[in-house]
Formats: structure tokens, C-alpha cells, sequence
């Protein structure tokens, strides 16, 4: 069964936009899915398209199964990542098995 993650980043509204802030935790965030094993499929991007309605990245991850996001989420370099992003960015994450059929 893969798992589908994907997440979608924004600015929060009370932190200044700092360009090289910004692009170290994009690139870095950008970087796990060459460092992560059990990672099929990794799209990292930025909106191409500012409208108030947009978030400003996605990342959208194929993994192997439910074990191989398990071991993402706990991987050192993602929960090295995580606070930094948290500080920066709102998140918002679905997880979900591409292949399971929704009424």
C-alpha cells in the first residue's frame, strides 16, 4: 500500500518574510527526498500563482507504505527540520492511501 503525503506551506501571518530564511528551509525541506529511504516519488514547489486563496509551497511524497512514513516522520533529518519549519510556516498535511476508494 503506498501513502501519499503532501503538505502545504505558508508564511505565518505574524513573521516577516525573510528571503535567505525562506530559501534554507525550502531547500532544505526540498533535499529530504534524496535522504530519506522508502521515499518513492518526492515534488517539492512554489505557487506560481499569488492569489490570497494560495498556500505558498507543496510537497507532495509517494512513500512505500505506512513503515516507510513512519520512518520519515522519524527521521533525524526530518525532526531536525520540523521546528524550523514550524516557526516559519503554517502547515497543513493530509496523509492518505492513494488506491483506497472514497464514497
Amino acid at each position: 500500500m503506498t501513502v501519499r503525503h503532501v503538505v502545504m506551506l505558508r508564511r505565518l501571518p505574524d513573521v516577516v518574510a525573510e528571503e535567505s530564511v525562506e530559501r534554507d528551509l525550502t531547500t532544505r525541506l526540498a533535499g529530504l527526498g534524496t535522504d530519506v529511504p522508502g521515499i518513492e516519488r518526492w515534488r517539492f514547489a512554489a505557487n506560481e500563482h499569488h492569489r490570497p486563496l494560495c498556500w505558498d509551497y507543496l510537497l507532495d511524497a509517494e512513500l512505500g507504505d505506512a513503515d516507510c512514513l513512519a520512518a520519515y516522520l522519524d527521521h533525524p533529518a526530518h525532526r531536525e527540520l520540523l521546528p524550523d519549519l514550524r516557526a516559519y510556516f503554517e502547515l497543513a498535511v493530509v496523509d492518505y492511501d492513494p488506491g483506497r476508494t472514497r464514497d
